[in-house]
């Protein structure tokens, strides 16, 4: 593997803090990959034309990763020429710092370029290329400090012809990643050297879908007291007991045969998920058996009813928000423990097509596929829209995850990387605030 350091490298490594801010957006969907930021102090109302924009960058390439953020460093993936890449970019010169080779480009379909996000780990940075090769690199530099091949040392293979678009999960000393073959479902590696603790047997996955991994990311759940690894893969989705890797219990009737893809929410004892292609949502109950746990239906939600496509949903105060509908980002807010439709499902604004959302300081962000931004006030008390904005000179499938860190939104678009300063300023009412980040 081939890695580019800047001579700016040297400067940027003698200022960046040896500590996690807490304001960073370390991995897919932030600290803890349920697309929420604990940042306060953020404008409450967008100004007209939405907030300012406060820097961009570019010589990202092309695809659609979100970013990750840790120690004064940006992370994320792009095609650059017959090459993809890891790329590091510096928050203090606005430059690239490294960029790592994960893999071939990948050319050969319209929706083509990676879609995992790195994981920021302190001095290490991994990521999954679209080929499966899984790398941990030096976060400083891009060196390699090991690698993995997905479908090579696990036999792994993807549902459908997407390619692999996983951002790995760091637990503690451990990585898990998801090979999805029936003999390697998960893969729990050692961190620090990529030596294999354990792999997952798929046990009984049912019959809708399809196997091999799916496009999620795996997430952390406790529920009925036992630490577990959930994740939504081909055949629906899976709980697996992260101290041996023993394969929990399956939640089938969510799975599509094409792409199922958005992360699920964990709450307690509770698992939700969602996939798009008309299939819909629903909740399920873990519960402590004598050997296990088990995963019983709370309800089920059809696809008329609600169905998340790729924007992801995030959970605030007991009740799911996202945007309703396939390739579509209708701005929704349901009740998790019933299944309750609150509000939405059938609102317009002035976003089209899927809507990738992040919620902070109680709003939400949606980012369309069209390229508009939009504001809601995260509240079951109606749809609050709060300002909006469209990216400038945008790329026509916007995609990518928002992330928020230290009072900024960032927004990847292809190529090119936009910073938006959303953070209110002192003193004042919220409508002076926020027409002083103005330009």
């Amino acid at each position: 593997m081939k890695t580019f350091a800047p001579k700016a490298l040297a400067f940027f490594l003698a200022v960046v803090p040896a500590t996690e801010s807490s304001a960073d957006w370390p991995q897919f969907r932030g600290a803890n990959r349920d697309g929420q930021s604990a940042e306060k102090g953020l404008l409450q109302q967008w100004p007209a034309g939405g907030p300012r924009l406060a820097w961009q960058a570019s010589g990202l390439g092309s695809g659609y990763s979100s970013v990750s953020i840790q120690n004064g460093r940006l992370f994320t993936m792009g095609d650059i020429g017959a090459d993809q890449f890891v790329i590091a970019l510096s928050l203090e010169t606005k430059s690239i710092l490294w960029k790592t080779k994960i893999g071939p480009a990948w050319t050969e379909d319209r929706y083509a370029g990676p879609r995992g996000t790195p994981t920021a780990d302190g001095a290490v940075v991994y990521a999954i290329g679209t080929e499966g090769d899984l790398l941990a690199m030096d976060a400083a530099t891009g060196k390699v400090r090991w690698q993995k091949s997905l479908p090579g040392d696990f036999g792994g293979n993807v549902m459908s012809g997407w390619k692999w678009a996983e951002s790995p999960l760091v637990d503690g000393d451990r990585l898990v990643v998801t090979p999805g073959a029936a003999s390697s479902l998960l893969v729990c590696l050692e961190k620090a050297t990529g030596k294999e603790i354990w792999r997952t047997k798929a046990g009984e996955m049912g019959e809708l879908g399809r196997d091999g991994a799916g496009y999620s990311s795996v997430v952390v759940s406790n529920g009925a007291g036992v630490r577990q690894y959930v994740q939504l893969m081909g055949r629906g989705v899976v709980g697996v007991r992260a101290s041996d890797g023993k394969f929990l219990w399956n939640y089938n009737k969510v799975a599509n045969n094409t792409a199922n893809i958005s992360t699920p929410l964990v709450s307690g004892d509770y698992v939700f998920a969602a996939t798009g292609y008309q299939t819909g949502s629903g909740l399920v109950k873990l519960a402590k058996t004598a050997d296990g746990v088990s995963a019983t239906e709370q309800y089920f939600l059809d696809g008329k009813t609600f169905q998340n496509h790729h924007g992801g949903m995030v959970l605030v105060g007991g009740h799911i928000y996202a945007g309703q509908g396939h390739r579509m980002g209708l701005p929704i807010c349901v009740e998790l423990t019933t299944g309750r439709k609150v509000w939405g499902g059938d609102i317009r604004n002035e976003g089209k097509g899927s809507a990738a959302i992040a919620y902070a300081d109680s709003h939400l962000i949606f980012r369309y596929e069209n390229g508009v931004v939009v504001l809601i006030e995260a509240t079951p008390a109606g749809y609050k829209e709060k300002g909006t904005f469209e990216i400038p000179s945008g790329s026509p499938l916007s995609w990518p995850y928002p992330a928020i860190a230290d009072g900024k939104l960032f927004l990847r678009d292809q190529d090119r990387l936009l910073v938006y300063d959303i953070k209110a300023a002192t003193g004042g009412n919220t409508d002076e605030a926020a027409e002083a980040t103005r330009p």
